[in-house]
């Protein structure tokens, strides 16, 4: 079992889950929920410190390029963002409207309440800081680093990367199967998915082909600027893609999307800082989602969605989701906001989009996480490296 790879524990996890959801009574599901809690809020605890531990030496190692490679990776990550939540939103104009009746929703009667089965017992964990204080205080060491050239700091990081690789690869990757197998078998037994698939099944079916179009357009970009197969590249990255279905959480999924990533060909320099970075500023996936549910939401109610209402929402969401990579569903929570004060939803449609959005969120994030194997590959050969087979 030990020498099993990652991704047939996934798998196998994923099968688990659903029979266990299905055929098990609520006090097991339960026991999988606290097992999910007390690793949720350890991971909660842990990313702050993985940003760290990976990006600000990733950064210190790239010396004197490190200010323009961040720039370079941020424009090509928003980029990527906004140009997925424009083809999300000329899709949904022309596919919604087929088979979606205008007005025939009323959010007053909207309930969906189905609950995950609750922990029986928390402990509390909570991170030394947040994530962009992390991101702040990775750039700020790194451009440090690599401005002063300071040794002393430079081994002090190093080490401290050293730690987070160890805890990375004999804590979370071990457990990370667990993780998922009581996720799936929660949402299973509360029968969540089933009941919001039942009446969205075509819109998901719409976002996930959209959500597989993107991937398929970052490697083929990809990988004719690194110069490899996109196709093999994207087969690659196929164990960070079911990590992310399981976890729901790009921060989560780093150290899979790393190891890929190197195995690409990827310089481990530039992937160190690359994928970390990434996995808090790239949001295609979850963009394609949020702009694709909450039009269908808007048209089942009657509101407009023209390109002038929904254009600076998906400008705005590049920036906002930022605030919250690291939590299962924290995109949708973080775009709360912009839903209710750009897009004019009252409480009822919000937490209908709360559950659609949380309904499929693992496969929206893992097309960010795939997708960020793609950007690495775009900034390994603008910085001058050639992939490394």
């Amino acid at each position: 079992m030990r020498r099993m790879g990652l991704l047939p524990k996934l798998i196998i996890a994923i099968i688990l889950g659903i029979i266990i959801g299905n055929f098990a009574p609520a006090w097991v599901v339960r026991i999988l929920a606290t097992f999910n809690s007390l690793f949720g809020n350890f991971l909660g605890f842990a990313i702050p410190l993985i940003i760290i531990g990976f990006v600000a030496p990733g950064i210190g190692d790239l010396g004197e390029e490190a200010g323009k490679l961040l720039a370079i990776t941020a424009g090509i990550a928003y980029g990527s963002t906004i140009i997925s939540g424009a083809l999300a939103y000329f899709t949904s104009s022309i596919v919604l409207p087929m088979f979606l009746t205008p007005g025939v929703l009323n959010v007053a009667a909207t309930n969906p309440e189905e609950a995950l089965l609750q922990a029986y017992f928390e402990v509390d964990m909570p991170p030394i800081f947040g994530v962009m204080t992390a991101l702040l205080i990775a750039f700020t060491l790194g451009l440090g680093i690599a401005a002063i050239k300071g040794d002393t700091i430079k081994r002090f990081m190093s080490e401290f990367q050293s730690i987070i690789e160890k805890l990375i690869s004999s804590i979370i990757i071990p457990l990370l199967p667990f993780h998922i197998l009581g996720i799936f078998a929660n949402m299973t037994y509360a029968g969540q998915v089933a009941t919001i698939l039942s009446v969205f099944a075509r819109v998901f079916v719409m976002v996930i082909l959209l959500h597989i179009t993107v991937l398929i357009i970052q490697f083929i970009i990809g990988g004719a600027v690194a110069g490899g197969n996109p196709f093999r590249l994207l087969k690659n990255m196929v164990p960070a893609y079911f990590t992310a279905v399981g976890t729901q959480s790009s921060a989560a999924t780093i150290p899979v999307t790393l190891e890929q990533t190197k195995k690409n060909g990827v310089q481990d320099g530039i992937a160190d800082f690359v994928i970390p970075l990434c996995a808090t500023i790239h949001l295609s996936g979850s963009t394609i989602t949020l702009v694709s549910c909450s039009m269908a939401i808007m048209m089942l109610n009657g509101m407009t969605t023209s390109f002038r209402v929904m254009f600076p929402f998906i400008l705005m969401l590049g920036v906002t989701m930022v605030a919250a990579p690291g939590v299962p569903g924290g995109a949708v929570i973080a775009a709360l906001g912009l839903l209710e004060t750009m897009l004019g939803f009252p409480s009822a449609m919000l937490s209908l989009m709360i559950a659609l959005y949380v309904a499929q969120d693992s496969f929206g994030t893992a097309t960010n996480v795939t997708g960020d194997g793609a950007i690495a590959l775009m900034v390994n050969r603008i910085s001058g490296y050639r992939l490394e087979y």
